[in-house]
Order: C-alpha cells, then sequence, then structure tokens
C-alpha cells in the first residue's frame, strides 16, 4: 500500500492533443472564435464603449424662479394682481415648482352653521331624520346638525356646522390667469460627476448681465439658455395652455447629461425633454384674519395649475488607461504623465506627483540607497 502511494505522487502526466483534420469541426471552432471575437469588438468595445470608464450617479442641483405678473377680475368687478409669490409655489423652488393659471374663491368663510351644498350626495335630505346629529357629511364641508334646510328654491339639504358660506364650486370657463402663457421658468441646473472631478452648468458662462433677462430657451437657436416660456414648455409636452390651464396639470422636465470628456468640455451640454404626466392638478389654500370683533375669518382659495417635476440624469464617460497607455498612438506621452522615472541618493526631494503613496511604499523606498523606482502618480518628498 504504501509503495503504491509513493509511485503514484512520483508519477508525471501530461496532455495529449489529437488533431482532427474533419472540416465541420474545424468551420465550427473558427466561427466560434470569431463570434466570441465579433462579441468583444462589435458589442463590447463599439457599442457598449467597454473601452471608456463610465460615472453614471452624478451629484446634482437645481434651483429654479418664475418670473411674470398677472391681474385677475372677479364678478364683482374687483381686480387682484398676481406676481411671483401669489402663484409659484414655492417661490423659489428646487426641483418641483407650482404655477397657479385657475381658481374659485370663496371669500369671508366663518365658523357657524349654513346648508351643505346640493353637490354632496351626503348632505341630501327630505327630513331631519336624514341627518343624525354629529355624523361628519362624507366628502363634504362639515358636520351634521340634525336638521334638513333648504338650499335654494330647487334643493333641501342638511344644515351643517362647518366654516359658511360652503365653498363655491363654479369653476370659471377659461383660466383666470392666461397670461401666465408668456411667465417664464428659470432652470439652474449643475451636475458634478465626482468620479472624474468634473463639474458643468447648464447656464452660458458671459460677462454679460443682462443675458438671462432677455434670452429664451430654443433647442435650435438657443440652446445654452435656461429661460423656458411657459407656453412652449406645455406645447412641447403635446398640450395646449388654454386647455392644460383651466383645470391644470403635470409636467415632467427631463435634463440628460452625456457626456464625453474625452471631447472639450464645451462639447458636454444638457438635453432638454418634456412629457405630459396628468391632466388635472388643484389643491386648495386659506387665508386667515379677524375682524375687530376679534371673529375669526378666512378666505378659502381652490388652485388649479400647472406642476413642474424636474428630473437630472446623466453619465460621464473618459477613455481607460487601458487605450491610452498601451494602443493609443500618443502611448509614449500618457506613459511619461503617468509614470516617472526617479534616483535616490541620500537624501532627495521629488515633487512630481500628485498624490501621496501608501506609507508601505514609502518605506521600501526610504530602505534603499540609490536605486530606480518606477511609481503611479504619486507625490514623494523626503526632507531629511
Amino acid at each position: 500500500m504504501a509503495a503504491a502511494l509513493c509511485c503514484g505522487l512520483l508519477d508525471y502526466k501530461t496532455e495529449k492533443f489529437a488533431l482532427t483534420r474533419n472540416r465541420r469541426v474545424g468551420l465550427l471552432h473558427r466561427l466560434l472564435q470569431l463570434a466570441v471575437l465579433g462579441y468583444l469588438l462589435g458589442w463590447v468595445l463599439v457599442v457598449r464603449r467597454g473601452y471608456q470608464d463610465t460615472d453614471a450617479a452624478p451629484h446634482v442641483s437645481v434651483i429654479t424662479k418664475m418670473k411674470g405678473v398677472s391681474v385677475t377680475r372677479s364678478k364683482d368687478a374687483s381686480s387682484r394682481l398676481w406676481d411671483v409669490v401669489d402663484y409659484a409655489s414655492p417661490p423659489q423652488g428646487e426641483n418641483v415648482v407650482f404655477l397657479v393659471t385657475n381658481f374659485i374663491a370663496t371669500a369671508k368663510q366663518a365658523q357657524g352653521t349654513c346648508p351643505e351644498s346640493p353637490s354632496v350626495l351626503d348632505g341630501m335630505c327630505t327630513e331631519d331624520v336624514d341627518c343624525p346629529v354629529g355624523n361628519p357629511v362624507v366628502h363634504g364641508n362639515g358636520i351634521k346638525t340634525g336638521k334638513c334646510v333648504m338650499f335654494n328654491a330647487t334643493h333641501s339639504t342638511c344644515e351643517i356646522y362647518g366654516w359658511c358660506p360652503v365653498e363655491n364650486n363654479t369653476l370659471p370657463r377659461k383660466p383666470l390667469l392666461a397670461e401666465a402663457e408668456n411667465f417664464t421658468l428659470f432652470i439652474k441646473n449643475t451636475v458634478n460627476f465626482t468620479k472624474f472631478n468634473f463639474s458643468k452648468a447648464n447656464t452660458l458662462q458671459t460677462n454679460d448681465s443682462t443675458y438671462f433677462k432677455s434670452c429664451t430657451y430654443d433647442p435650435f437657436f438657443n440652446p445654452s439658455c435656461p429661460v423656458f416660456r411657459i407656453g412652449d414648455v406645455v406645447e412641447a409636452a403635446g398640450e395646449t395652455f388654454g386647455d392644460l390651464a383651466l383645470l391644470g396639470g403635470s409636467i415632467s422636465i427631463r435634463i440628460e447629461w452625456n457626456c464625453d470628456l474625452d471631447q472639450p468640455s464645451a462639447r458636454c451640454q444638457p438635453q432638454y425633454s418634456f412629457i405630459l404626466v396628468d391632466r388635472r392638478y388643484n389643491f386648495r389654500t386659506a387665508s386667515y384674519y379677524w375682524d375687530s370683533q376679534r371673529r375669526p375669518y378666512r378666505s378659502l382659495m381652490k388652485l388649479y395649475g400647472i406642476r413642474f417635476d424636474i428630473s437630472v440624469h446623466g453619465q460621464a464617460t473618459v477613455v481607460c488607461d487601458l487605450v491610452l497607455l498601451y494602443l493609443d498612438t500618443q502611448a509614449d506621452f500618457y506613459w511619461k504623465e503617468k509614470f516617472e522615472e526617479f534616483a535616490r541618493c541620500g537624501k532627495a526631494q521629488v515633487e512630481h506627483f500628485s498624490i501621496s503613496p501608501p506609507s508601505s511604499s514609502w518605506n521600501s523606498v526610504a530602505s534603499l540607497n540609490c536605486t530606480w523606482h518606477r511609481f503611479n502618480s504619486y507625490k514623494i518628498k523626503d526632507n531629511r
């Protein structure tokens, strides 16, 4: 047993190759090789640009501002001026901003009792038993008091305790802030590809202080201006401003950065796209005040408008070291820039590198007397 084991340990094995002169097998073998080569060259290198390094997670910053003024007139012939503080929420936003284009106002509401609106099904009644005391009106405006009262000559509803009179639900036939079509939206966007230490803004670098006050974005004639006319944005999203402004809606503004950092930085420019997400958007807000008798009142506003959701995406690519150092026609130049040879004899001072080496590498250098070494982008300084 021991002798057999000893002989087995001393055995030597080698591979044996068999050459088969079979055209089918040979052809299949070459086709497989060509397929692998085609995949590497065609898909990995050409289509997917495998020779480039990629940063697909940039840090982004978005700041928005709106500009424009409008005047609305109500049925009682009173007028109201709207500026950016009134129609934009928030006035200085980030990646989401809301623009008021229409509204329904219910003025001077006070807490008390009044008939529920006949548009609320749970508030309809024919007698008091239909209005149980203390029950809230489903989808309504208050709490039932137990009485069935006349709302008008044709409808009777439950009396409620709430903010009275109940909310007005008469929608204007046309958007009250029709001038908002000519308002402008300023979008300042900055991207930072930290992997390559590269940042870029969508604003044109200019010394003209009046440029952003006079320019308007145009994809062909003025693509570097980040000031967008609201009517143009709605139209680019496939909708007309008059139709969308009446009941509101939501538009997605997508900013795409695809930067090839092997090209001049001026060619790294954002691409904008506009998508209509929803055709209805509204919410309610109120302002509160007190009269001379210290009784609380409020003015209720149901605001219709356009919500802009701004998202930023992108990636930056750069040719990887493998191509630069071994395949590029200027490989010698890149090699000299990336690596540097130096000699250290006794006390030396070397200041040609960009980052500090690990301590273990420095110790290995310090232990030598006068030997050539090659380091990759290190900054070494010895003042001993």
